[in-house]
């Protein structure tokens, strides 16, 4: 019966053994689930206060670039647009002022070729006669 005694003692002792072990693992838990919420409830205040403001400055920073560069973009364009008017305009005067000398000059140039032609010819003449 002494072995009878002492496997119920060791079997209640094993027994109030789990319970603790019950108890503790449920205390962990609880723990684990209190600190996980404190921790999720400290990610939301500092998104709150810290993430949110600088998202804010980062859109609006964003929309200002932005802006930004749509004002250099239609810029470049104006000045893509004035540099193509110029130079056409350019290119047109070029062709009148040359348009404007060849005109002016073929007169004086057909004159010159006759005054030579007429120096070469009282030239020929001149050695024919000599």
């Amino acid at each position: 019966m002494g072995n009878l005694g002492t496997t119920n003692l060791m079997l209640g002792i094993m027994a109030a053994v789990s319970v603790i072990e019950l108890l503790a693992l449920i205390g962990a838990g609880i723990a684990g689930f209190i600190a996980y919420r404190r921790v999720m409830d400290l990610l939301a205040h500092l998104e709150q206060r810290q993430v949110a403001p600088a998202m804010a400055r980062v859109n609006a920073i964003l929309d200002d670039v932005k802006d930004v560069a749509a004002k250099v973009k239609a810029e470049t364009e104006r000045v893509d647009t004035a540099i193509h008017s110029t130079m056409d305009r350019l290119d047109d005067t070029a062709d009148r002022v040359k348009s404007n000398v060849r005109a002016k000059t073929s007169h004086v140039v057909g004159f010159v070729r006759g005054l030579r032609v007429a120096i070469e010819d009282v030239l020929r003449s001149r050695q024919s006669a000599a």
